[in-house]
């Protein structure tokens, strides 16, 4: 019931697609998910906690792909990349929204979680070196996927040149993957 009640408010983040998300209250999430207010209030007491839920559920899908073994760390960084942003795509205008509501330095400040997830499920240590090259990978994808509807085509082809530049440069001061 708890999660039935955060999945529903989650994806009533819509509203940000249609409202400045600034105009948007929790009350406004509470009548979109159809969940009582004080319910909804008990477990997530900020439109904040909504967007936190919603991106553990983002951070699951990517913890929840299988690799064959024996495959590359690029290849791995590569799946649980692409799983965490397919499972965005759905919510791609609310997103949107809501990170040019916020402003860079709000959106950026998850990024270091993101980053961090997308390394564990990967199977490499989220090492100080590996986080801040994969969140500098996660932002700058990020942007691309910002502009690439469809088939993410453009998202795809910036995540494995920036995971190998990423590969490389860690390689050089002895951080490699």
């Amino acid at each position: 019931m708890t999660a039935d009640i955060l999945d529903r408010a989650a994806a009533a983040l819509a509203l940000a697609a249609d409202k400045p998300w600034p105009q948007v209250t929790l009350r406004d999430i509470a009548a979109k998910a159809d969940v009582p207010f004080p319910a909804l209030y008990a477990l997530a007491d900020s439109k904040a906690a909504v967007l936190s839920h919603l991106s553990r559920r983002f951070d699951q899908a990517a913890l929840g792909v299988d690799y064959p073994e024996g495959s590359a760390a690029h290849d791995r960084l590569f799946d649980a990349a692409m799983a965490r942003i397919e499972a965005m795509e759905p919510h791609r205008a609310a997103l949107i929204a809501i990170a040019k509501s916020e402003g860079v330095l709000a959106s950026a400040a998850r990024f270091p979680r993101i980053a961090r997830a997308i390394l564990e499920a990967a199977g490499v240590e989220a090492t100080a070196p590996r986080l801040a090259a994969m969140t500098a990978v996660w932002v700058r994808v990020v942007q691309v996927w910002r502009d690439d509807e469809g088939a993410l085509n453009r998202t795809m082809a910036e995540l494995d040149k920036r995971l190998k530049q990423m590969a490389e440069q860690l390689g050089k001061i002895g951080a490699g993957l």
